[in-house]
């Protein structure tokens, strides 16, 4: 038995505005549109982030996503008009950028990111 696909959900209040913002965060449109109440980006092989209309559960979410380049993803999302935080060190030489969606979820960017430490 082995786990085929790992999905994180985003729950939100306002699917089609919370869409728009994360069409923006992944720089392309949604890969799946399965029920009105879900949209969802493949972000690697297996696995996916789904933003979920359910406005009791908005803003309690967090993602983190590895990055390879933290500047250079941080100028690309200012550049489509988000606001990531400053860069602050972690530990181990890992670096973040936090910042939220429109509901509050936080989204973490990770820079320095490795398996072993």
């Amino acid at each position: 038995m082995s786990i085929a696909h790992v999905l994180a959900v985003v729950h939100v209040s306002d699917i089609e505005a919370s869409g728009q913002w994360y069409a923006r965060l992944f720089g392309r449109p949604q890969d799946n549109n399965p029920m009105p109440s879900l949209v969802e980006w493949q972000v690697l092989p297996g696995a996916w982030v789904q933003v979920f209309h359910d406005p009791d559960r908005a803003g309690t979410d967090e993602v983190n996503l590895a990055v390879d380049d933290l500047e250079g993803h941080i100028e690309e999302l200012r550049s489509r008009g988000l606001e990531p935080g400053d860069i602050v060190d972690a530990s181990k030489g890992v670096r973040l950028s936090r910042f939220g969606d429109p509901d509050g979820n936080v989204v973490s960017l990770i820079g320095g990111f490795r398996v072993d430490y």
